[in-house]
């Protein structure tokens, strides 16, 4: 049982990593939704001061949102290199320690993608930023999951997902990743009210990009401010989410229905199948608030966290299942041998298993 001896202030602090992560998303959520991704012009300086040293007297509207996502970038930067070292220096398994550094390694990155969505001016980066935030972030969560006493093959006694549950599972996991980067997609390509009503679309179940008809939208925008006309390529993109939207809801009801008819009763996939459905109903809820409220800040960022929320419940559910079939299996080829032995109680011969 040594390679499952816990830390648990090792533990705390991966999961105390990820919260801040969570945060860190959230924080990334209000930067796009208030427009204020170049509030700040410089990078890795603050209007040429040191960021560390900025003062907060200038932290004033998009200012605001900008610098504070770079603090708490910073700071979550800080605590996976933190826990990168923890791990090489008291974690017996290799694995884990290499994931550690993985992990260090993802969150360099993701500065330096960053940085150069501001020293560059692309939006295309400010989509594989986004994408890299969620795979960080179910990186440490799969961390706080491994160090903790839940992933201990005694948790696993008595249970197991089958195969095809377990691919179903992974394949939910996928389409909310996908979802999660056509979100991102739309939001660096200022395409999330490319369509403005819910649940038509412009009246129609899938509207005309025709350019008599584009013309005539782009001439009556909600915001006629927008410098950002709406092309046909928006209506696509933010069509396609929300039909990807309706499939990986479809997936998970079918998920959760199919873990209470496959696996048995006592297992915990089964409470986590129904808890990753009522969180995709919710998000989809907010989804549809994000158009009707005009994509208010404070809704478009919720809708955000909850689908990071969704990613990190469906991936550690997927692994959770999976390791109960490798353990299951593995229980079944080491079966111990069993034989009768002879045992003589009260004058009387009775045959007693040993194992």
């Amino acid at each position: 049982m040594g390679e499952f001896r816990k830390n648990r202030w090792l533990n705390r602090f991966a999961i105390f990593s990820a919260v801040a992560t969570w945060f860190l998303i959230g924080l990334g959520g209000l930067v796009t939704s208030h427009e204020a991704g170049m509030a700040v012009p410089d990078w890795p300086t603050t209007y040429g001061y040191n960021m560390f040293l900025f003062p907060p007297s200038q932290w004033i509207g998009g200012i605001l949102y900008e610098h504070s996502h770079r603090l708490l970038a910073s700071f979550v930067g800080l605590l996976t290199t933190i826990l990168a070292i923890w791990l090489w220096l008291t974690e017996d398994r290799r694995w884990l320690r290499w994931l550690g550094v993985a992990a260090f390694l993802a969150v360099v990155l993701q500065g330096i993608l960053g940085g150069l969505r501001v020293k560059l001016m692309i939006d295309q980066l400010g989509i594989f930023h986004a994408a890299l935030a969620h795979v960080f972030l179910v990186l440490l969560c799969f961390i706080a999951l491994v160090t903790s006493r839940a992933w201990e093959p005694v948790r696993f006694t008595g249970w197991s997902v089958p195969g095809a549950t377990v691919s179903l599972i992974w394949i939910a996991t996928g389409l909310i990743f996908t979802q999660l980067v056509l979100g991102a997609s739309m939001r660096h390509q200022h395409a999330g009210l490319a369509v403005p009503d819910f649940p038509l679309a412009y009246g129609q179940l899938w509207p005309s990009t025709d350019e008599v008809f584009l013309e005539k939208i782009n001439r009556e925008r909600i915001d006629p401010l927008e410098p950002n006309p709406i092309r046909a390529s928006h209506i696509h993109l933010h069509m396609t989410h929300r039909l990807g939207a309706l499939t990986a809801l479809s997936v998970v009801v079918a998920l959760a229905w199919r873990t209470r008819r496959s696996v048995m009763g006592t297992a915990p996939v089964r409470r986590y199948a129904m808890g990753l459905l009522v969180l995709m109903v919710i998000q989809a809820g907010f989804g549809a608030w994000t158009v009707w409220s005009n994509k208010a800040a404070d809704v478009a960022t919720v809708h955000v966290l909850l689908g990071a929320t969704g990613l990190v419940a469906a991936s550690l559910t997927g692994v959770l299942s999976a390791r109960s079939g490798v353990l299951a299996r593995i229980g079944s080829s080491r079966a111990p041998f069993v034989r009768n032995v002879g045992v003589k109680i009260n004058g009387e011969n009775l045959a007693a298993n040993t194992l």
